[in-house]
């Protein structure tokens, strides 16, 4: 098949920090191709993909040094260019939220359109409501409860490629890890807490973004003083086999409806165990006692982090590359193109 593949510019392809829906788009098309099909990729131009590149601007947004940019205009220019090509293609793949749908509307019969964010916000669901024909594919069965009546196609996990990340051969298991973003519902404060009453060390490789600034100068910065914990800041993922390879386990206190939660299939990756609040996404990730522990509260959570050194790592490692890899991810996109192209096919045999 003949497969576009549009991403956000906000991030390359893949993120060389943090970031999670480019990295999604990354591993997807890399496997798309070695499957076999043919992959172009709309993206910012420092993208490194096995695509074919059409870059819609030299650099993703957020590391873009430029003062004055727009990113309104980066993704227009960019689905304008898509609009263009569109008959090149058999199926049009987008991870661009609702931005593109007024420019597509004719061509709802040929989209897949992933929708990588929560969907408990207000004016979504009126705004889908308006474009009834594109088809959507949810990143888990939780994320959709909000709007269960969309034109939901399939649900489709996250995959990474398997060589992306590797467990270190004697992994220390001298520390917790959190990994991600600085934000109230992700729990960075919980996480602190939780390692001090377990009086295990913590390491958070963790972005602050501008709109998490005050929440982090006011919650997190003052509980950064204490031996026990150590902020790295963002890491790329040159630096995450090390860092959740040699953790005791990784810590996700969530307190909101993660739709899916890439980090704990990194750490997976890197045969380390999953301590989880019971928020969104997480029971249809975290296998309770073989792969992590899915908690309510920080008493099941201590209890859940001593539980954690007996778990075999090599079966977490294995469940990883049995349901989370980027080949598995791209077979199950591939069962959606075709879902998605047979009716069209069908329909020329008819006509011809």
């Amino acid at each position: 098949m003949k497969i576009a593949q549009i991403a956000p510019l906000c991030e390359s392809v893949p993120p060389k920090l943090y970031g999670g829906t480019e990295r999604v788009v990354a591993n997807l098309c890399d496997a798309l191709c070695d499957l076999g099909h043919e992959v172009v990729l709309f993206a910012a131009g420092d993208a490194r993909t096995k695509a074919k590149l059409l870059a819609a601007r030299k650099q993703a947004l957020r590391l873009d040094p430029s003062t004055l940019k727009s990113d309104y205009a980066a993704h227009l220019r960019m689905l304008h260019e898509v609009r263009l090509l569109a008959g090149s293609f058999d199926v049009l793949h987008f991870h661009t939220e609702l931005l593109h749908l007024p420019l597509f509307e004719s061509l709802a019969q040929r989209t897949v359109t992933t929708l990588h964010g929560r969907l408990d916000i207000e004016d979504l669901h009126a705004a889908l409501d308006c474009w009834p024909k594109f088809g959507l594919v949810s990143i888990s069965d939780s994320q959709r409860s909000p709007i269960p009546s969309a034109h939901w196609l399939a649900t489709v996990k996250h995959g990474l490629a398997p060589d992306l990340y590797r467990p270190p051969r004697r992994p220390s298991g001298s520390y917790l890890a959190f990994l991600g973003r600085i934000s109230p519902e992700k729990g960075a404060d919980k996480a602190i807490r939780l390692a001090r009453q377990a009086g295990i060390p913590l390491k958070i490789a963790a972005k602050v973004d501008n709109a998490d600034r005050a929440y982090f100068e006011a919650v997190v910065k003052p509980l950064l003083d204490d031996p026990l914990v150590e902020f790295i800041g963002e890491i790329g993922d040159a630096e995450k086999s090390e860092f959740l390879g040699n953790a005791l386990a990784l810590l996700f206190p969530i307190q909101w409806p993660e739709p899916f939660g890439l980090v704990m299939i990194e750490s997976l990756a890197c045969a380390t165990p999953v301590v989880a609040w019971n928020c969104g996404s997480v029971p249809e990730i975290i296998d309770h006692g073989v792969t992590g522990f899915i908690v309510e509260s920080q008493e099941q959570a201590l209890r859940a982090i001593d539980q954690a050194r007996r778990l075999d790592r090599t079966r977490i490692r294995g469940v990883f590359e049995k349901r989370f890899t980027a080949r598995a991810m791209a077979e199950a996109y591939i069962k959606v193109y075709e879902h998605m192209v047979r009716p069209q096919r069908e329909y020329v045999r008819l006509v011809s």
